[in-house]
C-alpha cells in the first residue's frame, strides 16, 4: 500500500507552531510513513494562513453548490490541496476540551466540502451526519496531545465533533497524553524512545491499508509517566510558574 501514497499535507493547528510539541509526534508518524512510501510531504503552519470565519450563511449549501461565497483568503487552496493529498493530518494541542481557536474557524470553512442538510436524523453505520460532498477524499488523520494522565473523558467532546462531520471510524485519531511535560523534562532517551512508537506506526500505517492494528493504537495513547510519577511533575511544574510570577 505504502507506493501508492504519493503526497501527505499536514496542517500544522498549534498556536505556538513554530515551539509546537504535538509536531514531533506527528513528524515522527509521517516519517514512519514516508519510509516505506517516499511521499511528497507539506507542512503548513495555520496561523500562517488567512482564514476568515464562517458567516453561517450556507450559501455553500444552496446558491453556490459546494463554493463558499467568501472569497479571497486561503480556504479555496486549502480545499484543493486537501483534495489532491492521499493522506491528510491536523496537527494540534487539546485546548479547553476541543481543538485551538483558529482550529475551530479553520473547521467551519469545511462546511462547504459536505452535503446539504435535508432534515436527516443522527448518522448510522459510521456515516457523517451531513455526508462528504467530494467523492475523492483523502485519509484523514488527527494527531493531538495534551496535559492530562489520561485521554478518555477530556477528548470525548472533540470525538463526538469529529464523528459528526466524518463519521465513527472513517477518520483516525491519534492521542499523546503528558507530551508537554516529557518534552519539557529534556530526558534525551525517554524522548527518543516516545517517537519511536510514532515512527514505527507510521511504517504500520502505510504497509497495513491506511490502518492501525488495535495493539498498536492501545501503545500510543499510553502516557510516558506513572500518574504519581505525573502528579509530582505538575506540583512543581506550578510551583514554579507561580514563583515566577512574584520576580
Amino acid at each position: 500500500m505504502g507506493k501508492d501514497i504519493k503526497k501527505i499535507l499536514i496542517l500544522n493547528g498549534s498556536p505556538r507552531a513554530n515551539e509546537s510539541t504535538t509536531i514531533l509526534v506527528t513528524k515522527a508518524f509521517v516519517d514512519g510513513i514516508v519510509s516505506e512510501s517516499k511521499a511528497e510531504v507539506e507542512y503548513i503552519n495555520l496561523n500562517d494562513l488567512n482564514i476568515k470565519p464562517c458567516l453561517g450563511c450556507l450559501s455553500c449549501w444552496g446558491r453556490t453548490e459546494g463554493e463558499c461565497i467568501i472569497k479571497g483568503d486561503d480556504i479555496e487552496m486549502m480545499k484543493r490541496k486537501i483534495l489532491e493529498a492521499d493522506i491528510f493530518i491536523e496537527s494540534y494541542p487539546l485546548f479547553f476540551f476541543g481543538m485551538p481557536g483558529m482550529m475551530k474557524v479553520f473547521t467551519d470553512r469545511m462546511l462547504s466540502m459536505l452535503k446539504t442538510y435535508r432534515g436527516q436524523k443522527s448518522p448510522v453505520n459510521g456515516e457523517s451526519f451531513h455526508g462528504i460532498r467530494n467523492e475523492i477524499v483523502p485519509k484523514f488523520v488527527v494527531i493531538t496531545s495534551c496535559a492530562y494522565t489520561e485521554f478518555g473523558p477530556v477528548y470525548e467532546p472533540l470525538i463526538k465533533q469529529y464523528d459528526c462531520i466524518c463519521g465513527k471510524n472513517n477518520y483516525l485519531m491519534l492521542f499523546a497524553p503528558q507530551l508537554k511535560t516529557l518534552i519539557s523534562l529534556k530526558n534525551e532517551a525517554k524522548i527518543k524512545k516516545h517517537l519511536s512508537k510514532f515512527y514505527d506506526a507510521g511504517k504500520e500505517y502505510a504497509l497495513n491499508d491506511l490502518k492501525l492494528s488495535d495493539e498498536t493504537y492501545e501503545l500510543l495513547k499510553k502516557p510516558p509517566f506513572s500518574e504519581g510519577a505525573y502528579k509530582i511533575f505538575l506540583d512543581n511544574f506550578w510551583k514554579e510558574e507561580k514563583e515566577k510570577g512574584t520576580k
